[in-house]
């Protein structure tokens, strides 16, 4: 058996390609598994990191204004496909998941042309161009939350990595706040903002630090590798604020953290959902409203609050940050409705779906 996962460029597409092939090594450690990528993509470090074959065809972002770029789509389509139907070829591809991006376009092209089936999962709450152009053909369309866009999904949540769906947060908490330096019974407050952090809510809770410090919340910050924290000094006695570029050991901060502060892309809110870990959710404020309708899915039960960038304050944290870490019952409620919420098996299902459609396809050439 071979399989082509197409979901090159950002880690919110190749993540989720990450964690499902190794769901489909752990079903059967012979399938042939390749990774379509572009040379500007983060799957050039990523796939190899993990072990998977990788395979570079020219981008093809898709353009949505009318200027040189869309003048010279057609050619670089035709090109990309061209490339992508030489790798199919090459691997003797049995089925293509596509995650959307720059290669899913060429692969679902691609795959067509050679009448090789196609498995479509939609990460967003609001379905790419490219998925939406993939979904027309594809076998099976699956989706991470509902309403997505794409008519007919079917709703299996974000494939997470293993080492996240696995978390034992309870188990693993005292090894978490030792690594970080917080005390076994301290109340954390875990912050990020993607890979590059994110400057507004940098601001807004180094700015709130005493009033966490009063409340006897400790915090653990990833400000980003780009960015610095003005902080004030920590009082003898106060809980520690932790504050680095980058966090390389998110299962720890997970299971470090009571609360997490944190922006709500796709691959965020699915990895904070399934280990079950309430959050106060705050959507980019730019794109078109899709991070917003990511958290809602969380949100809506009572797994997380939704908070927009701009009401984001120091006043907001030391009021209704520090109220839901300090109120016990309503944390726990809100820890209860965030793990019912997360799926812990998505990236397992979207392996089954498309080995069943590859299955299903060679029966039919």
């Amino acid at each position: 058996m071979s399989v082509v996962l197409a979901g090159g460029g950002t880690a919110g597409h190749v993540e989720p390609a990450m964690a499902v092939a190794d769901a489909l090594r752990a079903l059967d450690a012979d399938i042939r598994i390749t990774a379509l990528g572009t040379p500007r993509g983060l799957e050039t470090r990523l796939v190899p990191e993990r072990g998977y074959d990788l395979e570079l065809i020219t981008p093809v972002p898709l353009p949505r204004t009318f200027n040189g770029d869309l003048m010279s789509l057609p050619l670089r389509v035709c090109r990309a496909v061209r490339e992508t139907r030489t790798v199919l070829d090459d691997v003797a591809a049995d089925v293509v998941i596509g995650f959307g991006g720059y290669v899913a376009v060429p692969a679902y092209l691609a795959a067509r042309r050679r009448r090789i089936p196609v498995v479509v999962h939609e990460a967003n709450a609001r379905a790419g161009i490219a998925n939406k152009l993939g979904a027309r053909s594809a076998r099976k369309v699956l989706a991470a939350v509902p309403d997505s866009g794409l008519r007919h999904a079917e709703v299996v949540g974000m494939p997470v990595r293993a080492s996240i769906t696995s978390l034992d947060r309870v188990g693993l908490r005292a090894q978490a706040r030792e690594y970080f330096g917080f005390a076994d019974d301290a109340t954390v407050l875990l912050v990020f903002g993607g890979s590059q952090g994110a400057a507004s809510i940098n601001r807004a809770v180094s700015a709130a630090a005493a009033d966490l410090a009063a409340a006897d919340i400790a915090v653990l910050h990833a400000h980003g590798p780009k960015n610095t924290l003005d902080l004030r000094s920590t009082q003898p006695g106060e809980p520690p604020y932790v504050a680095v570029p980058y966090l390389d050991r998110m299962d720890l901060a997970y299971a470090a953290a009571d609360l997490a502060i944190c922006r709500s892309g796709a691959m965020t809110v699915a990895e904070v959902s399934a280990v079950g870990l309430p959050a106060v959710y705050v959507p980019l404020p730019i794109g078109n409203g899709e991070q917003r309708l990511n958290a809602l899915p969380v949100v809506n039960p009572g797994g997380g609050l939704l908070v927009e960038d701009a009401q984001l304050t120091p006043e907001f944290i030391a009021r209704e940050v520090v109220g839901l870490l300090t109120d016990a019952p309503r944390l726990q409620a809100m820890t209860a409705a965030a793990a019912r919420v997360g799926h812990r098996d998505a990236a397992q299902r979207v392996a089954a779906v498309a080995l069943d459609v590859a299955h299903a396809g060679k029966g039919r050439r």
